[in-house]
């Protein structure tokens, strides 16, 4: 008995753990009821229900008035939701609202340069990116993406040192067989070839290495070359109209005809729609 009243509280004990406690209930009272809204959306967010956590985030941010910088975390999941729903022009409100308030914070800038990708408006995705690349230690997949961008807009030069500085911090297929048409449209063909190369012992596996190496060689009435490259993007995938089109031409360059055109046929009613003009010039026409 002696062992149970030792741990047994005194009364005074007792009304101070009682104060403790009843000091402590205001906390799980007090919580917000924005975070609470918000909270439920976050759990919709999770299971990728966008447009059931868009509803809890917009009473939260009502609830909130934003009046709290804490509650700009709803805003910028909504604009989440609004992008992952095609709500772009909703997206881009609230990414606004938030950089007003958080201009230093980088991941919404990114959101935007994601959003003018899927709108197709290249001028606003490079202007987007830059912000995003100026405010943050080098990433070698924001540097290949403006190089990329810089490619389309035929500035070379530009691309050429952003692809070179992302294969510096990290080095793969596709950043040397970007690098390659930089330099190929530089008219530095040597070093473009290299590149494909390199891409090809990087990742035997990556066609767009073989179906550029070959469409240039092609270009330059390099048959024999053009041939080398896409006789191997077919064992990588047989059905590629790109490369039974790119063949077929080489093979009537080389004059085999017959070859050529059962490439060409191939190529045509696999959906490469180029192919039928040659096929009416070589196939089915006077040679």
């Amino acid at each position: 008995m002696k062992n149970r009243a030792a741990f047994a509280p005194t009364r005074r004990g007792q009304i101070l753990l009682t104060i403790l406690v009843l000091a402590t209930l205001p906390l799980f009272s007090q919580v917000p009821k924005w975070k609470e809204l918000e909270a439920l959306g976050d759990t919709l967010y999770h299971r990728e229900d966008f447009e059931g956590a868009l509803g809890y985030y917009d009473k939260a941010i009502k609830e909130s008035k934003l009046k709290e910088r804490e509650a700009y975390g709803a805003l910028y999941k909504r604009a989440v939701c609004y992008y992952s729903t095609g709500a772009y022009d909703n997206a881009l409100k609230d990414i606004d609202t938030f950089l007003a308030e958080l201009p230093q914070v980088p991941q919404p800038k990114l959101l935007r340069a994601f959003i003018y990708r899927e709108l197709n408006d290249s001028d606003k995705q490079l202007a987007a990116l830059e912000e995003v690349i100026r405010s943050q230690a080098p990433d070698p997949g924001l540097l290949k993406w403006r190089g990329m961008l810089y490619l389309q807009k035929d500035k070379f030069k530009e691309a050429k040192r952003d692809i070179v500085a992302a294969r510096n911090l990290e080095d793969d297929a596709e950043t040397e067989t970007y690098l390659g048409l930089c330099y190929y449209n530089l008219e530095q063909k040597d070093s473009a070839f290299v590149c494909f190369n390199k891409s090809i012992e990087l990742d035997a596996t990556y066609t767009p290495a073989y179906l550029y190496a070959g469409s240039i060689s092609l270009e330059d009435d390099n048959y024999d070359r053009c041939l080398e490259y896409i006789s191997l993007a077919l064992r990588l995938d047989p059905k590629n109209k790109e490369a039974l089109f790119y063949k077929g031409i080489a093979l009537i360059e080389k004059k085999r005809i017959d070859e050529g055109c059962t490439c060409l046929n191939r190529a045509f009613y696999a959906g490469f729609d180029d192919a039928g003009d040659y096929l009416k010039q070589y196939c089915f026409g006077e040679n």
